[in-house]
C-alpha cells in the first residue's frame, strides 16, 4: 500500500486504520476542502502530521495552522475541531 495514492472524498473525510494494537493506531486520513464541523475529544492522546495540503485547527480554543510537513501533539481530553482543509489534505494520525 502507497500512503500517497488516495482518493479524495467529495466532502468530508475519509478514514483507514493502518495499523492498530492494544497499545496504538495509526490512521490515514484524507480530507476534502469541505469539512465537518465537529469538536473531538478523544480517550488517547494524538500525533497527527500533515503530508499533504494544509489544516487549520481549533486546540483547546487555540487556532493552529499546518502545512506540509508538520505535525502537531495533542493530548487526550484536549478538545480540538478542524476548522478547513485545502482539497486532498493527507494526514497521518496516531494514537496511543
Amino acid at each position: 500500500m502507497n500512503i500517497f495514492n488516495s482518493i479524495i472524498p467529495n466532502i468530508g473525510e475519509t478514514f483507514t486504520t493502518l495499523f492498530e494494537n492494544k497499545k496504538i493506531k495509526i490512521i490515514q486520513i484524507v480530507s476534502s476542502d469541505s469539512v465537518e464541523k465537529k469538536v473531538y475529544i478523544q480517550e488517547e492522546d494524538e500525533f497527527v502530521f500533515i503530508l499533504e495540503g494544509s489544516a487549520k485547527l481549533r486546540i483547546d480554543g487555540d487556532i493552529k495552522e499546518m502545512t506540509k510537513g508538520e505535525y502537531l501533539y495533542i493530548p487526550a481530553q484536549i478538545p480540538h475541531e478542524i476548522l478547513e482543509t485545502t482539497h486532498g489534505t493527507l494526514w497521518l494520525a496516531i494514537h496511543f
